[in-house]
């Protein structure tokens, strides 16, 4: 059993393969943090909680004259509000009689096996051979009557524990919930840890930042609608000297992709807190008597071996327990190409065709039709919420382009942006309601495109009935799905003024069951997530989504960094990647070992390529297909930190059994008469001996990892080398 409650210490420790996790209640039943590290045996870690008088430190009523016991210094499980802890809380709620204050002491406790269900979000599931339990605890409010269910599932092989919460109103009046966040985690020392998150920007998402903490409160989080360019729901709490390969990290993953907030505050104790959920900003969710709010899931991990060990645990429970569709493990993913780059909104079926005969001579098994196949979309200032196929373009009829397109031996697939409407639409002229437009005030535009209410259960019945029909009307094999704004005036025209405050999260809500009626209606489909590029790469689009849009950059320099950081967390399996036009003055085949560190496919129009490009790049599509297993499935290393000055930028993939790698490494920035280069492989055996590129010269894996490769000097800039490392047995 993953999970287990001493009753005479009143403690639960939940153990993972590796990690011990510990809480207890406390002698004035408050639940307090104990333990999150490397396993241990023994049953109750309070011992490392010294309790004496700090000063200017409120004490709970119950305490009487004991003046060492104040909240605001105890570690706790899920901080309080209005108790004396003036540091980051847990949760704010408004009471009915208008006070703000939760004063949760621990009430029960339940242990089963399996994983636990959230009813309204997505969570990651357990497989037939996982060992899954779960823990609740319940803290309760006596007066207000209050209640929140903490919940903890255990994933023991995968080193894997996730955290959730659930509010109930056990009340005879209406609460207000103003904060509630779904993991909060107390570290008893943390002047020497660092955060590590993954900020960025449209076109340069997920950028690494480290930064010491320091005794301020560190917030990280968005507020645009969604996860967002600017940050992702993603951090980590490692130690000062941790790297790669070395050092404790703890990581923080949340299953949301709405507006989110991660707070890390260094108290006056040095002691640190990080609380991770919902964002509070613009959130004031009504919760009636009897009635239960749920919060997002959140996924952590602990590693004892540094950012890699830690990416790793991610990686490979991502893979499998985060999203169930055919295409994340048993079914190869095809070789793409789509229309964007090639013809933007200027096309019709006959360009298509022409495009995919280009395609096929490049070793492409997949034409998908981007932006501009729909209503009279001809601009981006049209039809958007039209899900009807645009016959002035598409004149065969799309089952019938469809039909051609298979006849060549290629699948097809299909672009929708289903959240968007556009001011000049069918849908926006019938239902200006349905969009999301303060009343009184003018919306704000952005791309020339409004967002629909997706909060409202009939805009959600509408998407989800024309998407389908379009769906399941021609042999579609691929769907990208796109979203192209922030919000903005936030507001639902179903809801009363009192209820304004529930809009943001509603909207998630409505998304997840639009994706739940068409993506998971459609197991046959592969579908891909995109925001504007990468601007809501999150585990809940995740949870639908087998891969995503790293970006709309597809400068394959830039791409450097952008994989980079997205690896942190989330493995090369979900990054979307392509060649393109982008960057002219870098070689077709740079581009290709580039795009090959994710799902791999051209944005650019095959028509214009020569016969010797076109036979370059089947050449670079059998290679992706050869290697597929390896860089979809295999161990991922970050070689090289291409945000650090350097020659190369180099990465590997590594087969489980570590028979097989492939090393990837560009030429990033010659320098005249510059030193010779040595790249150092890992996770390979350091006894075993392996041949690189099919020659017959031996290596020992040690020799591979601790004195490297040489790197040819004299070559163009942005050159790109692939050594395929194979186990001589």
């Amino acid at each position: 059993m993953g999970i287990i409650y001493n009753e005479t210490y009143r403690t639960w420790t939940l153990h993972t393969r590796n990690t011990s996790y510990q809480m207890k209640a406390g002698n004035l039943d408050y639940l307090l943090h104990l333990y999150y590290g490397p396993s241990i045996c023994d049953p109750d870690m309070s011992y490392q909680i010294r309790q004496y008088d700090r000063g200017f430190s409120g004490n709970p009523y119950e305490s009487r004259n004991e003046r060492t016991f104040s909240l605001d210094a105890q570690p706790q499980e899920f901080s309080t509000q209005q108790q004396g802890d003036f540091r980051v809380s847990s949760i704010e709620v408004v009471n009915g009689d208008g006070s703000h204050v939760f004063h949760g002491k621990t009430t029960d406790h339940q242990i089963q096996k399996g994983k636990y269900r959230l009813d309204t979000l997505p969570s990651v599931f357990a497989g037939k051979d996982d060992t899954a339990d779960t823990l609740q605890i319940t803290l309760t409010d006596q007066i207000s009557k209050v209640q929140v269910l903490l919940l903890y599932s255990v994933f023991e092989e995968a080193d894997i524990i996730t955290r959730a919460v659930k509010v109930v109103n056990q009340g005879d009046q209406p609460v207000h919930i103003k904060k509630i966040m779904s993991v909060c985690l107390d570290f008893l020392n943390g002047a020497r840890m660092d955060l590590v998150s993954l900020p960025g920007r449209y076109g340069q998402e997920r950028q690494v930042e480290r930064q010491p903490m320091t005794h301020h409160i560190h917030t990280i989080g968005s507020v645009r609608g969604f996860s967002s360019h600017q940050q992702n729901p993603f951090v980590i709490l490692c130690d000062r000297e941790a790297t790669e390969d070395h050092g404790d990290c703890y990581g923080f993953s949340l299953m949301y992709s709405g507006n989110f907030l991660a707070e890390a505050e260094l108290d006056q104790y040095d002691q640190l807190r990080l609380v991770m959920g919902i964002s509070p900003k613009q959130f004031f969710y009504q919760l009636n008597p009897g009635e239960m709010f749920e919060g997002p899931e959140v996924v952590m991990a602990f590693s004892e071996h540094g950012f890699t060990g830690l990416s790793h645990l991610y990686h490979d429970f991502y893979r499998t327990n985060l999203c169930e569709s055919k295409y994340v493990q048993k079914v190869q993913r095809p070789v793409l190409i789509n229309s964007w780059e090639a013809a933007f909104m200027d096309f019709d079926d006959v360009k298509l065709v022409e495009i995919a005969k280009a395609a096929q001579k490049m070793g492409v098994d997949l034409l998908v039709m981007d932006d501009g196949w729909f209503g009279k979309r001809d601009d981006d200032n049209s039809s958007l919420g039209d899900w009807v196929v645009n016959q002035d373009k598409i004149r065969c009829g799309l089952d019938r382009l469809v039909e051609q397109i298979n006849d060549l031996g290629m699948k097809f697939g299909i672009w929708f942006e289903p959240e968007m409407v556009s001011e000049d639409s069918d849908l926006y002229r019938a239902h200006p309601e349905w969009a999301m437009e303060i009343p009184g005030r003018k919306g704000v535009r952005s791309r020339n495109q409004l967002a629909l209410d997706m909060s409202r259960k009939e805009v959600q019945d509408y998407l989800i009935k024309s998407i389908n029909q379009i769906l399941d009307n021609a042999n579609i094999f691929y769907v990208k799905w796109d979203i192209n704004r922030s919000l903005a005036d936030i507001w639902s025209n179903a809801l009363p003024a009192g209820q304004q405050g529930e809009v943001c999260h509603r909207y998630i809500l409505g998304l997840y069951r639009v994706m739940d009626g068409i993506i998971k209606t459609h197991p046959d489909i592969l579908f891909e997530g995109c925001s504007g590029g990468g601007g809501r790469y999150d585990p809940g689009m995740l949870h639908y989504y087998p891969q995503y849009w790293v970006s709309d950059n597809n400068h394959p320099i830039d791409r450097l960094k952008l994989h980079y950081g997205t690896s942190f967390v989330y493995p090369v399996s979900t990054m979307g990647a392509h060649i393109s036009d982008s960057g002219r003055l870098v070689p077709l085949k740079t581009k290709a070992v580039v795009a090959m560190c994710g799902t791999f496919g051209y944005e650019l129009d095959a028509t214009h390529l020569t016969k010797e490009e076109q036979a370059l790049c089947r050449e670079q599509s059998d290679l992706f297909r050869k290697y597929y297993p390896l860089i979809i499935k295999g161990d991922y290393y970050r070689l090289t930190n291409p945000f650090e000055t350097g020659n190369m930028t180099a990465w590997a993939h590594v087969s489980k059994d570590k028979k097989e790698a492939l090393l990837s490494v560009i030429v990033t920035n010659l320098t005249c008469n510059g030193p010779q280069e040595y790249i150092r492989m890992k996770g390979l055996l350091p006894n075993a001996f392996y041949t690189v590129n099919g020659k017959e010269e031996l290596y020992s894996g040690s020799a591979l990892m601790h004195a490297g490769l040489p790197i040819e000097r004299e070559v163009p800039e942005y050159t790109a080398f692939q050594f395929h490392i194979q186990r001589r047995d």
